[in-house]
């Protein structure tokens, strides 16, 4: 097993606050049968943690992009965004996109953001042909146009934390994207969630913990959800699939290596 999408760099695994640390975190990942991770930047300072991260432990891996809820701690060193996306060991672009849940940061400034993401991707793409984790909360309508705009085709994109329905994965599906699901999909009022990760399929799914946030049931409310808690979202994939947990695992292995371009 293996989870897609966690921000190991957040002050929530710093040893004072969590035992252990990141060494802990991922040593109990293993011991749950998870065995590797992606560390999410949300910063042109985070990413260089994050790839630190990614160079002192094997099985972690790295993303580098400035998240939309992150806009406003600018400026923004796309040169060091670059530099670390050139990397073997970030596997990634991103998180990048647009939240229309909160206010600010102002829904001008994402944008402005994001479009200069945008740029700086397509200026590279030639360069660092690598997969765009996407944020879109509340944002289908606005944001999906915006990429394809790019060109860049839509299998190379992944929504990452899915909370839509049928709709919006509708629209997902429409782009030719990947759905990645995090521990809402495990919550008893997230029905039309459920209904959503079904139409998906098993070809373009992925799992993920979204850590430290939403840690998934039966561990609902714990702070911080880690890397290890990534068994359980894949355990009620593999209810709404109808299909056994090995063989869910086995899919979702196979659908991170491929997306990432990991060898898992």
């Amino acid at each position: 097993m293996f989870d897609t999408h966690c921000h190991l760099t957040f002050d929530a695994y710093e040893p004072a606050k969590r035992p252990g640390g990141v060494e802990g975190v991922l040593a109990d990942a293993k011991a749950a049968g998870v065995d590797g991770c992606i560390t999410i930047s949300t910063t042109s300072v985070s990413c260089l943690e994050a790839l630190a991260l990614a160079e002192e432990f094997e099985n972690v891996w790295c993303s580098s992009g400035v998240h939309p809820l992150h806009s406003d701690e600018g400026p923004h060193d796309w040169e060091a965004i670059v530099r670390v996306a050139r990397h073997p060991k970030c596997v990634a672009w991103g998180e990048l996109g647009l939240d229309n849940h909160y206010t600010e940061p102002a829904k001008a400034l994402q944008r402005a953001v994001l479009d200069e993401q945008l740029s700086v991707i397509i200026e590279h793409q030639g360069e660092i042909d690598k997969p765009i984790v996407v944020h879109c909360r509340e944002a289908f309508d606005e944001l999906i146009p915006i990429l394809e705009d790019t060109g860049i085709p839509g299998e190379r994109f992944v929504f990452h934390c899915f909370t839509g329905g049928p709709r919006e994965m509708e629209q997902v599906l429409a782009f030719g994207a990947w759905a990645s699901f995090t521990g809402v999909l495990t919550y008893r009022n997230a029905k039309e969630v459920r209904e959503a990760a079904k139409m998906l399929g098993m070809e373009r799914v992925m799992v993920e913990t979204d850590a430290p946030f939403l840690t998934p049931e039966p561990n609902r409310g714990k702070w911080p959800n880690e890397p290890g808690h990534v068994v359980q979202v894949a355990r009620t994939l593999a209810e709404v699939h109808g299909v056994s947990y090995a063989e869910m695992e086995r899919v979702l292995d196979g659908n991170a290596g491929r997306f990432f371009g990991i060898g898992i």
